[in-house]
């Protein structure tokens, strides 16, 4: 009997086969470690566990791997103007943001065991992987993908012809100023960062292009792709993170490999 999944790329049923026979790769988006964990994130958290479970009850042997987000996703993460969330939560609660992300993946770990959720196989955090994190967005830049402008590097989505292939928002539906401000730094208004330089963030690292951190697109793909490999077979994540979260992981992992993402 066969599997069929719906797959958000074509927004219809789709026969499931898996890229090597009898095996599953699989990434689901994990928690942003700045608060406490809330019903709506377990959604998508049990939805992976549930699916896990029946891929495994029909014989796959799965490797699932989930990410732990502990840096660089921005209180407003459209206009990449915003607090980091993990800093924002420091300041409020007088803590550093270490500590911050120390104490809520304990309390996510609680909880996964308190709702007898199978633990994946991998919780890569993304501060763990600042070098992959790095080696990727260099090898986006030597192929044209992405431009630095005053230690920040932007992915030029323009380059990727086929953007928006997965939530529908092409560039030419996205109209400048609609959806994001402005930044006069950009080459498109629609550009994303792939490193940010920020000399008051708590958290930061050597690059090439001088101290910063990560923006929170690149952290999946390079954690995905080094746990799971350049395609992979199934990718989930909450509805909210299709656009501009998942897009711009496509954009950026497909850019760097020239091979699919996620099937």
């Amino acid at each position: 009997m066969t599997i069929c999944f719906y797959n958000t790329y074509t927004r219809s049923l789709a026969e499931f086969a898996p890229i090597e026979a009898g095996t599953v790769r699989m990434y689901n988006c994990g928690p942003t470690v700045y608060s406490h964990p809330h019903i709506g994130n377990f959604r998508s958290f049990i939805f992976a566990d549930v699916l896990r479970r029946w891929l495994e009850y029909r014989g796959f042997a799965v490797t699932q791997v989930m990410n732990i987000t502990d840096v660089g996703h921005l209180t407003q993460d459209d206009v990449e103007a915003g607090e980091d969330k993990l800093e924002a939560a420091a300041r409020k609660e007088k803590k550093d943001p270490w500590q911050i992300a120390e104490s809520y993946m304990k309390e996510f770990f609680e909880l996964v065991d308190l709702l007898n959720l199978r633990r994946a196989h991998k919780y890569p955090r993304a501060t763990d992987h600042i070098a992959e994190q790095i080696a990727l967005t260099q090898k986006l830049i030597e192929k044209g993908y992405a431009y630095v402008i005053g230690g920040n590097v932007y992915f030029a989505v323009e380059k990727f012809p086929s953007y928006g292939k997965l939530s529908g928002n092409t560039l030419a539906q996205l109209k400048a100023g609609a959806r994001i401000e402005i930044n006069a730094e950009k080459r498109n208004p629609m550009d994303f960062a792939l490193w940010k330089q920020d000399p008051k963030h708590l958290m930061q690292w050597e690059s090439p292009w001088g101290r910063g951190f990560p923006g929170w697109h690149i952290e999946c793909s390079a954690m995905a792709i080094k746990h799971l490999g350049e395609t992979i077979d199934i990718h989930t994540g909450g509805e909210d993170n299709i656009f501009p979260h998942h897009e711009n992981e496509i954009a950026q992992s497909e850019g760097a490999n020239d091979k699919p993402f996620a099937r």
